[in-house]
């Protein structure tokens, strides 16, 4: 279940990347992040409570600042990236973060790296690189295609630390309380820069800013409630399946083609995906904190 649930949670955040790249392409990157941020806090608000939310404890509450300060970098420099190369690119070069993660839960988390997650991270890894080869290795790369490429990667590095902060983080709070504060404080850190970069977006921008941010607040309930109840190493593979979604999005809202280079990394990414579902060892009960 929680494979399944993670998998679900992946699909509805390349969903809102498509969403937020239009808004950001209207609005700049970072208006586009500070205003999902706050109508996350507007959705999430009500169901926290609802649900009997209450303040967290210092230490949770250090970690959902951390979070939030990392979350709100990596969406930013992410979607600034994304408004200069097609959204499939983007996705692939992505990718270097659950490998990176990988090895920062042996460090940070203590957790052991099994044969079968490092197979299933590089078998996805191996679909990421066939694919993007195909894709990028077609056309001459400009020189603002590759200040985005480098904000990118930026993004990458910061997501693979969120990943690790994502476990730790599910452990200690419920789903609406980490989708809560994590918006939260991710637009508080970027509103510090609102007086210089603020802009009131239009009616129609700011419709697509909130179904960013509905999909956004889903996705991170769906996600923390995945990691609350597995090991980052068995779930990281599945961040993989986001390009299986990208690419659809891009043939269907884009119009671009799905290639041979695409089909044959989608089916690596899938076996990476199986064997790290089949590899998933039994949850222990101090895993199931939520």
């Amino acid at each position: 279940m929680p494979f399944l649930v993670a998998t679900s949670g992946i699909a509805l955040f390349s969903v809102m990347d498509a969403v937020m790249k239009s808004a950001s392409l209207a609005v700049g990157a970072y208006n586009a992040m500070l205003y999902r941020s706050a109508f996350g806090v507007l959705l999430m608000l009500p169901l926290w409570k609802y649900t009997g939310g209450r303040w967290p404890e210092r230490d949770a509450l250090r970690l959902h600042a951390l979070r939030g300060a990392i979350s709100a970098g990596l969406a930013t420099s992410f979607f600034w990236g994304l408004i200069r190369l097609p959204l499939a690119e983007a996705i692939a070069l992505s990718f270097i973060a659950p490998l990176i993660a990988l090895y920062l839960a042996a460090v940070m988390l203590g957790e052991k790296i099994g044969r079968g997650a490092i197979t299933a991270s590089l078998l996805g890894f191996a679909g990421v690189l066939v694919i993007g080869a195909g894709r990028l290795g077609r056309e001459e790369l400009s020189q603002d295609a590759m200040w985005g490429i480098a904000a990118i990667l930026l993004s990458a590095v910061l997501y693979a630390f969120n990943l690790i902060f994502q476990r730790k983080q599910a452990q200690v709070a419920s789903p609406q309380e980490v989708a809560l504060f994590q918006m939260g404080f991710a637009g508080f850190f970027l509103a510090l820069a609102a007086p210089w970069w603020a802009i009131v977006p239009g009616t129609g921008t700011l419709g697509e800013i909130a179904s960013g941010a509905a999909l956004a607040a889903v996705s991170l309930m769906l996600l923390s409630w995945a990691y609350g109840r597995a090991e980052a190493q068995a779930l990281l593979p599945i961040e993989y399946t986001a390009f299986i979604w990208a690419a659809l999005l891009g043939w269907i809202v884009f119009a671009e083609p799905v290639t041979v280079e695409t089909l044959a990394g989608v089916v690596l990414i899938v076996i990476g995906c199986w064997i790290a579902a089949r590899k998933t060892a039994p949850v222990h009960t101090e895993q199931t904190t939520l």
